[in-house]
C-alpha cells in the first residue's frame, strides 16, 4: 500500500502534527504507524489491546488498517469508543455493527468487547466496561475530533479532563446529534438517541499511543479551534496538546484555516 509522506509537518505546544496530501495518504500513514505499534506489543508480550473510533473520517485509517496485513489480529483485543443508550443493536448507526462492517469481520481480531447500548442498568455497564479496559492496558487509541471539539462523545459543555470515572452516559450536545445526521446514519434529529455511553477524557488519554485522525472540510473549524485557541473543556480536543504520546493527522481539507 502506497505510503505517502506528510506535505507537512509541525508541532503546536506538545503535539506533533502531519499534513498529508489526500485523505487517504493520511488514513495509510496512521494505519502503519498503528500496525508498528501492534506488532511491537505482539512481540513484547504476545497481545495487543487497542480502541478505535467510528464515524466516516475514520474511514479510510479503518479500510487501511484493515487491508494492510502483517497485523496477528487474533492476538489483538479491540475496545471502542461509545454507543447510544437505547439503540438496537441492528440499527445501521450502531457503532459496534460500524465497526463490525468496516474492519473486524474482515481480520477477526481475538476479542471484541462493544459497548453496551441496550442493558437494564446503565451505571453497572458503564462501571463494568472501564474494568475491561483497565484490564487491558490500551497500545494505542485512534479517535477523531468532532465538528465541536469533541473526542468520543465528552462535548461541550459535558466534557472533564479530570473525569472521576472512565465510562458514563452523557447527554449528547444537539451539534453531535446533527452531525450524526449529516453523516447519514439517521434521518431527522429526532431519530438521533439524546444518551450515549462514552469512554471519558481519562480513558482516552490513558492508552501508551494517541494517534488522532481529522480528515475533511467540516472538520476545518475544529483543527482551528483546538489548535490555536486556548487549552479549554470548551474545545476538547485541544487536551493532546498537553501529553507527550499524541500525533495529529490532518489533510489540506481539515487544516485549511491554520
Amino acid at each position: 500500500m502506497n505510503n505517502a509522506p506528510p506535505i507537512k509537518t509541525l508541532k503546536i505546544d506538545q503535539l506533533p502534527i502531519a499534513i498529508y496530501p489526500s485523505n487517504e495518504a493520511l488514513g495509510s500513514a496512521a494505519a502503519h504507524d498503528a500496525r508498528r505499534i501492534i506488532q511491537a506489543a505482539i512481540a513484547e508480550r504476545g497481545t495487543a489491546s487497542i480502541i478505535i473510533a467510528t464515524g466516516n473520517s475514520q474511514l479510510t485509517f479503518l479500510h487501511a488498517l484493515r487491508d494492510l496485513g502483517g497485523i496477528g489480529w487474533a492476538n489483538v483485543t479491540v475496545f471502542h469508543m461509545d454507543e447510544y443508550v437505547g439503540i438496537d443493536p441492528q440499527h445501521p448507526a450502531s457503532f459496534p455493527l460500524f465497526l463490525r462492517t468496516h474492519i473486524l469481520d474482515a481480520v477477526k481480531p481475538g476479542k471484541f468487547y462493544p459497548v453496551p447500548g441496550q442493558v437494564d442498568d446503565v451505571d453497572k455497564a458503564c462501571r463494568d466496561y472501564a474494568q475491561l479496559l483497565q484490564a487491558h492496558p490500551a497500545d494505542l487509541v485512534a479517535m477523531g475530533w468532532g465538528e465541536n471539539g469533541h473526542i468520543a462523545f465528552n462535548d461541550p459543555p459535558y466534557a472533564d479532563f479530570a473525569d472521576p470515572v472512565w465510562v458514563k452516559v452523557v447527554t449528547l450536545a444537539e451539534a453531535s446529534r446533527r452531525q450524526q445526521v449529516g453523516e447519514g446514519h439517521f434521518a431527522t434529529l429526532n431519530d438521533v438517541p439524546t444518551q450515549a455511553i462514552t469512554l471519558t477524557i481519562p480513558a482516552l488519554l490513558a492508552p501508551q499511543h494517541i494517534l488522532c485522525i481529522v480528515p475533511e472540510a467540516r472538520k476545518a473549524e475544529a483543527v482551528r479551534a483546538c489548535l490555536t485557541q486556548p487549552i479549554s473543556e470548551d474545545r476538547p480536543g485541544s487536551i493532546l496538546r498537553t501529553v507527550n504520546h499524541a500525533q495529529l493527522y490532518l489533510d489540506p481539507a481539515s487544516a485549511a484555516l491554520l
